[in-house]
Protein backbone atom coordinates (compact mmCIF):
# COMPACT_ATOMS: atom_id res chain seq x y z
CA UNK A 1 0.00 0.00 0.00
CA UNK A 2 1.49 3.49 -0.57
CA UNK A 3 1.59 5.68 1.44
CA UNK A 4 1.12 9.99 1.51
CA UNK A 5 2.83 12.02 4.08
CA UNK A 6 1.58 15.93 4.43
CA UNK A 7 1.22 18.48 6.71
CA UNK A 8 -2.66 18.72 5.78
CA UNK A 9 -4.70 16.65 3.63
CA UNK A 10 -7.80 18.31 2.70
CA UNK A 11 -10.54 16.28 1.52
CA UNK A 12 -13.05 18.06 -0.99
CA UNK A 13 -12.03 20.40 -3.42
CA UNK A 14 -14.82 23.17 -3.91
CA UNK A 15 -14.55 26.34 -2.34
CA UNK A 16 -13.72 25.75 1.34
CA UNK A 17 -11.00 22.93 0.39
CA UNK A 18 -9.40 25.05 -2.33
CA UNK A 19 -9.22 28.20 -0.23
CA UNK A 20 -7.95 26.40 2.43
CA UNK A 21 -5.18 24.51 0.23
CA UNK A 22 -4.30 28.51 -0.97
CA UNK A 23 -4.19 29.79 2.55
CA UNK A 24 -2.60 27.07 4.67
CA UNK A 25 0.11 27.07 1.62
CA UNK A 26 1.12 30.82 1.77
CA UNK A 27 1.68 29.97 5.30
CA UNK A 28 4.27 27.14 4.68
CA UNK A 29 2.65 24.17 5.35
CA UNK A 30 2.58 21.54 2.36
CA UNK A 31 -1.35 20.62 1.42
CA UNK A 32 -2.30 17.16 -0.55
CA UNK A 33 -5.67 18.48 -2.10
CA UNK A 34 -8.23 15.11 -2.21
CA UNK A 35 -10.99 15.38 -5.42
CA UNK A 36 -13.22 12.65 -6.39
CA UNK A 37 -13.30 14.11 -10.19
CA UNK A 38 -11.48 15.99 -11.92
CA UNK A 39 -10.71 19.11 -10.50
CA UNK A 40 -13.30 20.98 -12.26
CA UNK A 41 -16.13 18.45 -11.42
CA UNK A 42 -18.32 17.83 -8.75
CA UNK A 43 -18.27 20.78 -6.55
CA UNK A 44 -21.81 22.16 -5.44
CA UNK A 45 -19.81 25.39 -5.51
CA UNK A 46 -18.88 25.22 -8.79
CA UNK A 47 -22.95 25.81 -9.64
CA UNK A 48 -23.78 28.42 -6.78
CA UNK A 49 -25.91 31.01 -9.07
CA UNK A 50 -27.36 34.18 -6.83
CA UNK A 51 -23.44 35.42 -5.48
CA UNK A 52 -21.70 36.52 -2.44
CA UNK A 53 -21.88 39.22 0.34
CA UNK A 54 -19.40 41.07 -0.08
CA UNK A 55 -19.93 44.45 1.52
CA UNK A 56 -20.23 43.33 5.42
CA UNK A 57 -19.32 46.64 7.27
CA UNK A 58 -22.42 48.72 5.61
CA UNK A 59 -24.95 48.05 8.46
CA UNK A 60 -23.32 45.48 10.34
CA UNK A 61 -26.03 45.22 12.44
CA UNK A 62 -28.61 44.64 9.88
CA UNK A 63 -26.72 41.76 8.23
CA UNK A 64 -26.57 40.31 11.48
CA UNK A 65 -30.07 40.34 12.43
CA UNK A 66 -31.17 39.01 8.86
CA UNK A 67 -28.93 35.91 9.10
CA UNK A 68 -30.91 35.78 12.79
CA UNK A 69 -34.01 36.50 11.50
CA UNK A 70 -33.44 33.32 8.45
CA UNK A 71 -32.59 31.02 11.13
CA UNK A 72 -35.98 31.58 13.27
CA UNK A 73 -33.82 33.07 15.75
CA UNK A 74 -31.17 30.47 16.52
CA UNK A 75 -27.91 31.33 14.59
CA UNK A 76 -24.61 31.13 16.86
CA UNK A 77 -24.17 35.06 17.74
CA UNK A 78 -19.79 34.73 17.83
CA UNK A 79 -20.07 32.81 14.35
CA UNK A 80 -22.42 35.50 12.95
CA UNK A 81 -19.80 37.98 14.19
CA UNK A 82 -16.59 35.99 13.16
CA UNK A 83 -18.71 35.92 9.72
CA UNK A 84 -19.45 39.71 9.42
CA UNK A 85 -15.95 40.68 10.90
CA UNK A 86 -13.80 38.80 8.28
CA UNK A 87 -16.48 38.25 5.42
CA UNK A 88 -15.44 41.10 3.82
CA UNK A 89 -11.42 41.13 3.99
CA UNK A 90 -11.93 37.66 2.83
CA UNK A 91 -13.70 38.00 -0.18
CA UNK A 92 -11.26 41.12 -1.25
CA UNK A 93 -7.65 39.85 -0.68
CA UNK A 94 -8.78 36.53 -2.67
CA UNK A 95 -11.59 36.71 -4.69
CA UNK A 96 -10.99 40.66 -5.71
CA UNK A 97 -7.16 41.63 -5.59
CA UNK A 98 -5.61 37.85 -5.68
CA UNK A 99 -7.81 36.28 -8.35
CA UNK A 100 -9.57 38.80 -10.01
CA UNK A 101 -13.04 36.86 -10.55
CA UNK A 102 -15.19 38.87 -12.73
CA UNK A 103 -18.27 39.97 -10.84
CA UNK A 104 -20.46 42.12 -12.84
CA UNK A 105 -19.99 46.24 -12.66
CA UNK A 106 -21.58 49.20 -13.38
CA UNK A 107 -20.32 51.44 -16.39
CA UNK A 108 -17.92 52.92 -14.20
CA UNK A 109 -16.47 50.00 -12.85
CA UNK A 110 -17.93 49.87 -9.39
CA UNK A 111 -20.03 46.43 -8.22
CA UNK A 112 -23.37 45.83 -8.81
CA UNK A 113 -25.01 44.59 -5.51
CA UNK A 114 -28.21 42.61 -6.04
CA UNK A 115 -30.78 41.23 -3.05
CA UNK A 116 -31.93 37.87 -2.34
CA UNK A 117 -34.89 36.01 -0.27
CA UNK A 118 -33.94 36.98 3.68
CA UNK A 119 -31.88 40.33 3.04
CA UNK A 120 -33.05 43.63 4.21
CA UNK A 121 -31.11 45.15 1.30
CA UNK A 122 -28.19 44.81 -1.47
CA UNK A 123 -25.34 43.60 -0.73
CA UNK A 124 -24.63 40.62 -2.65
CA UNK A 125 -21.79 40.80 -5.38
CA UNK A 126 -22.34 38.69 -8.20
CA UNK A 127 -21.39 37.04 -12.03
CA UNK A 128 -24.29 36.92 -13.91
CA UNK A 129 -25.96 34.03 -12.44
CA UNK A 130 -22.51 32.06 -12.20
CA UNK A 131 -21.20 33.43 -9.30
CA UNK A 132 -20.04 29.79 -8.14
CA UNK A 133 -18.27 28.49 -11.77
CA UNK A 134 -16.53 32.48 -11.92
CA UNK A 135 -15.11 31.67 -8.63
CA UNK A 136 -14.05 28.27 -8.64
CA UNK A 137 -12.91 28.24 -12.43
CA UNK A 138 -10.07 31.10 -11.39
CA UNK A 139 -9.54 28.93 -8.15
CA UNK A 140 -8.69 25.80 -9.92
CA UNK A 141 -6.63 27.41 -11.63
CA UNK A 142 -5.02 29.31 -8.74
CA UNK A 143 -4.65 26.19 -6.64
CA UNK A 144 -2.78 24.05 -9.76
CA UNK A 145 0.13 26.39 -9.10
CA UNK A 146 0.74 26.91 -6.12
CA UNK A 147 4.25 25.51 -4.97
CA UNK A 148 3.10 23.67 -1.54
CA UNK A 149 -0.15 21.84 -3.03
CA UNK A 150 -0.34 18.69 -4.76
CA UNK A 151 -4.09 17.68 -6.25
CA UNK A 152 -5.02 14.27 -6.21
CA UNK A 153 -7.93 13.75 -8.97
CA UNK A 154 -10.07 10.94 -9.04
CA UNK A 155 -9.50 10.11 -5.65
CA UNK A 156 -12.20 9.13 -2.71
CA UNK A 157 -11.39 9.08 0.98
CA UNK A 158 -12.52 6.08 2.20
CA UNK A 159 -11.86 6.40 6.21
CA UNK A 160 -10.48 8.51 8.57
CA UNK A 161 -7.43 7.15 10.22
CA UNK A 162 -6.48 7.41 13.76
CA UNK A 163 -4.11 6.20 16.26
CA UNK A 164 -6.79 4.02 18.41
CA UNK A 165 -7.67 2.34 15.29
CA UNK A 166 -5.22 2.39 12.47
CA UNK A 167 -1.83 2.39 14.35
CA UNK A 168 0.45 -0.21 14.11
CA UNK A 169 1.57 0.61 17.21
CA UNK A 170 -0.80 -1.52 19.84
CA UNK A 171 -0.11 1.30 22.49
CA UNK A 172 -1.45 4.36 20.65
CA UNK A 173 -5.05 2.74 21.12
CA UNK A 174 -4.80 4.59 24.87
CA UNK A 175 -3.65 8.21 23.45
CA UNK A 176 -5.84 10.63 23.22
CA UNK A 177 -8.55 10.06 19.79
CA UNK A 178 -6.84 11.56 17.32
CA UNK A 179 -7.23 11.94 13.17
CA UNK A 180 -3.65 11.24 11.21
CA UNK A 181 -5.21 11.19 7.36
CA UNK A 182 -7.48 8.83 5.59
CA UNK A 183 -7.66 5.59 3.16
CA UNK A 184 -8.01 6.63 -0.23
CA UNK A 185 -9.02 4.85 -3.05
CA UNK A 186 -7.93 5.68 -6.85
CA UNK A 187 -10.66 5.24 -8.73
CA UNK A 188 -9.00 4.96 -12.17
CA UNK A 189 -6.80 2.00 -10.60
CA UNK A 190 -8.57 0.44 -8.20
CA UNK A 191 -5.96 1.07 -5.80
CA UNK A 192 -5.72 2.01 -1.63
CA UNK A 193 -3.41 4.36 -0.30
CA UNK A 194 -3.03 6.04 3.25
CA UNK A 195 -2.05 9.67 3.41
CA UNK A 196 -0.89 10.48 6.55
CA UNK A 197 -1.08 14.03 7.56
CA UNK A 198 -0.38 16.12 10.74
CA UNK A 199 -3.92 17.92 10.09
CA UNK A 200 -7.24 16.51 8.17
CA UNK A 201 -9.80 19.10 7.05
CA UNK A 202 -12.95 18.10 5.76
CA UNK A 203 -14.03 20.09 2.97
CA UNK A 204 -16.81 17.57 1.04
CA UNK A 205 -19.81 19.49 1.21
CA UNK A 206 -23.57 18.65 1.72
CA UNK A 207 -25.72 15.73 1.90
CA UNK A 208 -28.22 16.85 -0.64
CA UNK A 209 -28.12 13.48 -2.98
CA UNK A 210 -29.62 11.37 0.14
CA UNK A 211 -33.03 13.13 -1.01
CA UNK A 212 -34.56 11.97 -4.30
CA UNK A 213 -35.20 15.38 -5.55
CA UNK A 214 -32.33 17.75 -4.74
CA UNK A 215 -29.98 20.81 -6.09
CA UNK A 216 -26.87 18.80 -5.21
CA UNK A 217 -24.28 17.80 -7.46
CA UNK A 218 -23.57 13.70 -7.86
CA UNK A 219 -22.44 11.91 -5.06
CA UNK A 220 -22.79 14.74 -2.43
CA UNK A 221 -23.84 12.58 0.59
CA UNK A 222 -22.43 13.78 3.24
CA UNK A 223 -19.08 11.93 2.98
CA UNK A 224 -17.15 13.99 5.92
CA UNK A 225 -20.57 13.47 8.22
CA UNK A 226 -20.43 10.09 7.95
CA UNK A 227 -16.53 9.17 7.90
CA UNK A 228 -16.45 11.87 10.87
CA UNK A 229 -19.16 10.34 13.05
CA UNK A 230 -17.47 6.70 12.46
CA UNK A 231 -14.48 8.06 14.30
CA UNK A 232 -16.30 9.22 17.07
CA UNK A 233 -16.26 13.31 16.28
CA UNK A 234 -19.60 15.12 17.05
CA UNK A 235 -21.98 16.14 14.68
CA UNK A 236 -24.94 18.63 15.24
CA UNK A 237 -28.25 19.90 13.52
CA UNK A 238 -28.46 17.27 10.97
CA UNK A 239 -32.39 17.96 11.01
CA UNK A 240 -31.70 21.41 9.25
CA UNK A 241 -31.98 20.53 5.97
CA UNK A 242 -33.06 23.57 4.06
CA UNK A 243 -34.95 22.84 0.91
CA UNK A 244 -34.53 25.39 -1.76
CA UNK A 245 -38.25 26.87 -2.87
CA UNK A 246 -37.86 27.43 -6.47
CA UNK A 247 -36.12 24.46 -8.79
CA UNK A 248 -37.17 24.02 -12.37
CA UNK A 249 -39.33 21.48 -12.75
CA UNK A 250 -41.00 20.05 -15.94
CA UNK A 251 -41.46 16.24 -17.27
CA UNK A 252 -38.59 15.06 -18.90
CA UNK A 253 -36.41 17.25 -17.66
CA UNK A 254 -33.29 17.73 -15.49
CA UNK A 255 -33.86 19.74 -12.14
CA UNK A 256 -31.66 22.36 -12.10
CA UNK A 257 -31.81 25.78 -9.34
CA UNK A 258 -33.26 28.58 -10.21
CA UNK A 259 -31.86 31.96 -8.38
CA UNK A 260 -33.18 33.41 -5.70
CA UNK A 261 -31.51 36.39 -7.30
CA UNK A 262 -34.73 36.46 -10.02
CA UNK A 263 -37.02 37.15 -7.28
CA UNK A 264 -34.84 39.21 -5.89
CA UNK A 265 -34.69 41.81 -9.04
CA UNK A 266 -38.48 41.82 -9.48
CA UNK A 267 -39.67 38.28 -10.12
CA UNK A 268 -42.74 37.26 -8.05
CA UNK A 269 -43.96 33.81 -7.10
CA UNK A 270 -47.58 32.98 -8.36
CA UNK A 271 -49.82 29.67 -8.56
CA UNK A 272 -50.95 28.12 -11.66
CA UNK A 273 -53.57 31.07 -11.75
CA UNK A 274 -51.48 33.81 -11.84
CA UNK A 275 -52.49 34.78 -7.86
CA UNK A 276 -49.56 36.18 -6.05
CA UNK A 277 -49.81 33.46 -3.12
CA UNK A 278 -47.06 35.04 -0.74
CA UNK A 279 -48.90 37.85 -0.77
CA UNK A 280 -50.54 36.57 2.56
CA UNK A 281 -48.04 34.58 3.89
CA UNK A 282 -44.98 36.62 4.79
CA UNK A 283 -44.19 40.45 5.13
CA UNK A 284 -41.18 40.06 2.68
CA UNK A 285 -43.64 38.26 0.05
CA UNK A 286 -41.71 36.44 -2.27
CA UNK A 287 -38.43 37.12 -0.61
CA UNK A 288 -39.40 35.63 2.39
CA UNK A 289 -36.32 33.24 3.79
CA UNK A 290 -36.07 29.88 2.19
CA UNK A 291 -37.75 27.53 4.83
CA UNK A 292 -40.87 29.73 4.48
CA UNK A 293 -41.21 30.30 0.75
CA UNK A 294 -41.11 26.35 0.57
CA UNK A 295 -43.44 25.20 2.84
CA UNK A 296 -45.86 27.85 1.56
CA UNK A 297 -44.89 26.39 -1.69
CA UNK A 298 -45.64 22.74 -0.61
CA UNK A 299 -48.91 23.72 1.01
CA UNK A 300 -49.95 25.30 -2.30
CA UNK A 301 -49.17 22.24 -4.13
CA UNK A 302 -51.38 20.18 -1.79
CA UNK A 303 -54.04 22.23 -2.15
CA UNK A 304 -54.18 22.57 -5.92
CA UNK A 305 -52.73 19.27 -6.47
CA UNK A 306 -50.62 20.96 -9.18
CA UNK A 307 -47.31 19.87 -9.14
CA UNK A 308 -45.46 23.71 -9.75
CA UNK A 309 -45.92 27.17 -9.31
CA UNK A 310 -44.15 29.91 -11.17
CA UNK A 311 -41.93 31.99 -11.04
CA UNK A 312 -43.31 35.74 -13.37
CA UNK A 313 -40.64 37.92 -14.28
CA UNK A 314 -42.98 39.86 -16.85
CA UNK A 315 -42.12 42.80 -15.01
CA UNK A 316 -38.16 42.98 -16.23
CA UNK A 317 -37.38 43.53 -19.76
CA UNK A 318 -36.26 40.67 -22.20
CA UNK A 319 -32.73 42.29 -22.82
CA UNK A 320 -32.71 42.21 -18.99
CA UNK A 321 -33.58 39.11 -18.48
CA UNK A 322 -31.44 37.62 -20.93
CA UNK A 323 -28.36 39.65 -20.03
CA UNK A 324 -28.61 38.84 -16.04
CA UNK A 325 -29.92 35.64 -16.11
CA UNK A 326 -27.92 34.07 -19.43
CA UNK A 327 -27.78 30.60 -17.58
CA UNK A 328 -31.02 30.40 -16.31
CA UNK A 329 -32.46 31.67 -19.71
CA UNK A 330 -30.46 29.07 -21.65
CA UNK A 331 -31.34 25.90 -19.78
CA UNK A 332 -34.99 27.00 -19.46
CA UNK A 333 -35.27 27.41 -23.47
CA UNK A 334 -33.24 23.83 -23.50
CA UNK A 335 -36.54 22.63 -21.79
CA UNK A 336 -39.50 24.50 -24.26
CA UNK A 337 -39.61 27.21 -21.68
CA UNK A 338 -38.75 30.54 -22.96
CA UNK A 339 -38.71 32.67 -19.94
CA UNK A 340 -39.05 36.44 -22.02
CA UNK A 341 -42.56 35.12 -22.39
CA UNK A 342 -43.87 32.75 -19.76
CA UNK A 343 -43.02 32.18 -16.23
CA UNK A 344 -40.49 29.35 -14.97
CA UNK A 345 -42.60 26.59 -13.15
CA UNK A 346 -40.44 25.95 -10.16
CA UNK A 347 -41.13 23.68 -6.67
CA UNK A 348 -38.90 22.74 -3.46
CA UNK A 349 -35.93 20.31 -3.64
CA UNK A 350 -33.25 19.75 -1.10
CA UNK A 351 -30.33 22.25 -0.92
CA UNK A 352 -28.07 22.94 1.65
CA UNK A 353 -27.42 21.21 5.18
CA UNK A 354 -27.25 23.41 8.06
CA UNK A 355 -25.85 21.19 10.41
CA UNK A 356 -22.82 19.23 10.13
CA UNK A 357 -19.79 18.28 12.01
CA UNK A 358 -19.31 20.15 14.80
CA UNK A 359 -16.81 23.07 15.10
CA UNK A 360 -15.18 25.82 16.37
CA UNK A 361 -14.93 28.75 14.94
CA UNK A 362 -11.39 27.94 13.59
CA UNK A 363 -12.59 24.64 12.05
CA UNK A 364 -11.74 22.13 15.27
CA UNK A 365 -13.53 19.21 15.59
CA UNK A 366 -14.35 16.97 18.47
CA UNK A 367 -11.54 15.14 17.40
CA UNK A 368 -8.06 16.31 17.68
CA UNK A 369 -6.38 17.14 14.38
CA UNK A 370 -9.56 16.96 12.50
CA UNK A 371 -11.08 19.72 11.16
CA UNK A 372 -13.87 20.59 8.74
CA UNK A 373 -15.12 23.53 6.96
CA UNK A 374 -17.70 25.26 4.20
CA UNK A 375 -21.01 23.05 4.54
CA UNK A 376 -19.31 19.71 6.18
CA UNK A 377 -19.31 22.03 8.99
CA UNK A 378 -21.66 23.47 11.60
CA UNK A 379 -20.94 26.50 13.86
CA UNK A 380 -23.90 27.34 14.37
CA UNK A 381 -23.72 30.23 11.86
CA UNK A 382 -27.00 28.71 10.09
CA UNK A 383 -29.20 27.79 12.91
CA UNK A 384 -32.36 26.28 11.46
CA UNK A 385 -31.95 28.20 8.50
CA UNK A 386 -29.52 29.79 5.96
CA UNK A 387 -30.11 33.04 4.77
CA UNK A 388 -29.01 33.32 0.99
CA UNK A 389 -25.38 33.91 -0.62
CA UNK A 390 -24.13 33.29 3.15
CA UNK A 391 -22.84 29.61 2.09
CA UNK A 392 -19.97 30.78 -0.40
CA UNK A 393 -18.39 33.36 1.98
CA UNK A 394 -18.57 31.08 5.30
CA UNK A 395 -16.06 28.59 2.63
CA UNK A 396 -13.38 32.08 2.37
CA UNK A 397 -13.85 32.65 6.43
CA UNK A 398 -13.90 28.85 7.57
CA UNK A 399 -11.09 27.68 5.40
CA UNK A 400 -8.79 31.55 6.37
CA UNK A 401 -9.56 31.02 9.98
CA UNK A 402 -8.77 26.77 10.02
CA UNK A 403 -5.55 27.16 7.55
CA UNK A 404 -4.18 30.11 10.14
CA UNK A 405 -4.93 28.00 13.17
CA UNK A 406 -3.25 24.57 11.60
CA UNK A 407 -0.43 27.10 10.91
CA UNK A 408 -0.17 27.52 14.87
CA UNK A 409 -0.48 24.48 15.68
CA UNK A 410 1.70 22.95 13.24
CA UNK A 411 4.70 25.25 14.25
CA UNK A 412 4.79 24.59 18.30
CA UNK A 413 2.93 20.79 18.38
CA UNK A 414 4.23 17.77 18.68
CA UNK A 415 2.49 15.15 16.05
CA UNK A 416 2.63 11.10 16.55
CA UNK A 417 2.27 9.95 13.18
CA UNK A 418 2.95 6.10 13.10
CA UNK A 419 2.24 3.61 10.58
CA UNK A 420 -0.39 2.85 9.52
CA UNK A 421 -2.38 -0.98 8.81
CA UNK A 422 -2.07 -2.39 5.65
CA UNK A 423 -5.61 -1.70 3.46
CA UNK A 424 -7.58 -5.43 2.89
CA UNK A 425 -9.74 -5.67 -0.19
CA UNK A 426 -12.03 -8.32 -0.39
CA UNK A 427 -11.50 -9.55 -4.41
CA UNK A 428 -15.82 -10.02 -5.16
CA UNK A 429 -16.67 -7.17 -7.09
CA UNK A 430 -19.61 -5.85 -6.33
CA UNK A 431 -23.38 -5.86 -7.93
CA UNK A 432 -24.53 -2.05 -9.23
CA UNK A 433 -27.36 -2.86 -9.72
CA UNK A 434 -27.76 -3.99 -6.18
CA UNK A 435 -25.99 -0.90 -5.22
CA UNK A 436 -28.46 1.66 -7.52
CA UNK A 437 -31.94 0.05 -6.12
CA UNK A 438 -30.71 0.53 -2.57
CA UNK A 439 -29.42 4.18 -3.16
CA UNK A 440 -32.93 4.81 -4.54
CA UNK A 441 -34.24 3.38 -1.61
CA UNK A 442 -32.62 5.63 0.13
CA UNK A 443 -33.36 8.65 -1.84
CA UNK A 444 -37.40 8.02 -1.90
CA UNK A 445 -37.59 7.02 2.00
CA UNK A 446 -35.54 10.30 2.78
CA UNK A 447 -37.84 12.04 0.21
CA UNK A 448 -41.27 11.06 1.14
CA UNK A 449 -40.81 10.52 4.98
CA UNK A 450 -38.12 13.30 5.98
CA UNK A 451 -38.72 16.06 3.49
CA UNK A 452 -39.77 19.47 3.76
CA UNK A 453 -42.89 18.27 6.49
CA UNK A 454 -42.16 15.77 8.97
CA UNK A 455 -44.65 13.87 11.34
CA UNK A 456 -43.86 11.22 14.15
CA UNK A 457 -45.03 8.38 12.21
CA UNK A 458 -43.13 8.79 9.44
CA UNK A 459 -40.27 9.88 10.97
CA UNK A 460 -40.63 6.46 12.65
CA UNK A 461 -40.95 4.19 9.52
CA UNK A 462 -37.97 6.24 7.47
CA UNK A 463 -35.72 5.18 10.67
CA UNK A 464 -36.68 1.25 10.28
CA UNK A 465 -36.34 1.27 7.01
CA UNK A 466 -33.03 2.39 7.06
CA UNK A 467 -31.81 0.78 10.37
CA UNK A 468 -32.80 -2.89 8.43
CA UNK A 469 -30.71 -1.64 4.70
CA UNK A 470 -27.94 0.23 6.79
CA UNK A 471 -26.97 -3.53 8.32
CA UNK A 472 -27.87 -5.11 4.54
CA UNK A 473 -25.53 -2.46 3.17
CA UNK A 474 -22.55 -3.27 6.06
CA UNK A 475 -22.35 -6.77 5.17
CA UNK A 476 -22.54 -6.23 1.09
CA UNK A 477 -19.67 -3.36 2.07
CA UNK A 478 -17.16 -5.67 3.84
CA UNK A 479 -17.44 -8.48 1.34
CA UNK A 480 -17.01 -6.77 -1.56
CA UNK A 481 -13.99 -4.67 -3.36
CA UNK A 482 -14.51 -0.98 -2.93
CA UNK A 483 -15.84 1.54 -5.88
CA UNK A 484 -16.46 5.31 -6.06
CA UNK A 485 -20.24 4.02 -5.92
CA UNK A 486 -20.54 1.59 -3.01
CA UNK A 487 -18.61 4.21 -0.91
CA UNK A 488 -21.06 6.34 -1.59
CA UNK A 489 -24.03 3.90 -0.54
CA UNK A 490 -22.09 3.30 2.37
CA UNK A 491 -21.82 6.88 3.61
CA UNK A 492 -25.60 7.84 2.12
CA UNK A 493 -27.35 5.12 4.31
CA UNK A 494 -25.34 6.32 7.65
CA UNK A 495 -26.18 10.14 6.53
CA UNK A 496 -29.52 9.32 5.91
CA UNK A 497 -29.88 7.38 9.54
CA UNK A 498 -28.37 10.57 11.74
CA UNK A 499 -30.36 13.04 10.03
CA UNK A 500 -33.72 10.97 10.80
CA UNK A 501 -32.31 10.46 14.45
CA UNK A 502 -31.76 14.51 14.57
CA UNK A 503 -34.65 14.96 13.54
CA UNK A 504 -36.65 12.37 15.75
CA UNK A 505 -35.01 13.95 18.79
CA UNK A 506 -36.14 17.34 17.94
CA UNK A 507 -39.61 17.92 18.56
CA UNK A 508 -39.83 21.57 18.01
CA UNK A 509 -40.61 22.82 14.61
CA UNK A 510 -38.03 25.88 13.77
CA UNK A 511 -36.31 26.81 10.33
CA UNK A 512 -36.31 24.12 7.97
CA UNK A 513 -37.21 21.73 10.33
CA UNK A 514 -41.03 21.41 10.57
CA UNK A 515 -42.76 18.87 12.80
CA UNK A 516 -46.74 18.58 11.91
CA UNK A 517 -49.14 16.76 14.46
CA UNK A 518 -50.86 13.84 12.97
CA UNK A 519 -54.03 15.60 12.91
CA UNK A 520 -52.58 17.87 10.10
CA UNK A 521 -53.43 16.84 6.61
CA UNK A 522 -49.57 16.07 5.24
CA UNK A 523 -50.64 13.24 3.35
CA UNK A 524 -49.69 14.48 0.03
CA UNK A 525 -46.54 14.43 -0.68
CA UNK A 526 -44.51 16.11 -3.65
CA UNK A 527 -44.58 14.25 -6.50
CA UNK A 528 -41.32 12.85 -7.30
CA UNK A 529 -40.29 14.20 -10.53
CA UNK A 530 -40.55 10.43 -12.65
CA UNK A 531 -44.12 10.53 -11.57
CA UNK A 532 -45.35 14.09 -13.39
CA UNK A 533 -48.01 13.40 -15.91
Amino acid sequence: MDTIRTDCLVIGAGLAGCAYAHYASRLGLSVTLVCSDELSKGANSQWAQGGIIYDTSFNADQLKNDILEASDGTSNPDAVDSLVKNGQEAVQSLLLDELEVPFDREAGGELKYTREGGHSDRRIIFSKDLTGMAILSNMHDHVVGLDRVSVLTNTVAVDLLTLSHNSVDPQDKYKPLTCIGAYTLDTLTGDIRAIIAKKTILATGGLGQIFQNTTNQKGVVGHGISMAHRVGARVIDLEYIQFHPTVFLKKNCPLFLVSEAARGEGGVLVDAKGRQFMDTVHPMKSLAPRDIVARAIHQELISSGENCVFIDLSALSEDYIRERFPSIYRRCLECGVDITEEPIPVAPAAHYSCGGVFTDLCGRSSVKNLNAIGEAACTGLHGANRLASTSLLECLVSAKLSAESDCEDVGVDDFHLPNVREWESPSESADEVLIQQDMRLIKNTMWNYVGLIRSPRRLQRARRILIELDQEISDFYAGNRLTRSLIDLRNAVKTALLVVHAASLNTESKGSHYIATEAEDIDVPLAPVEDIK
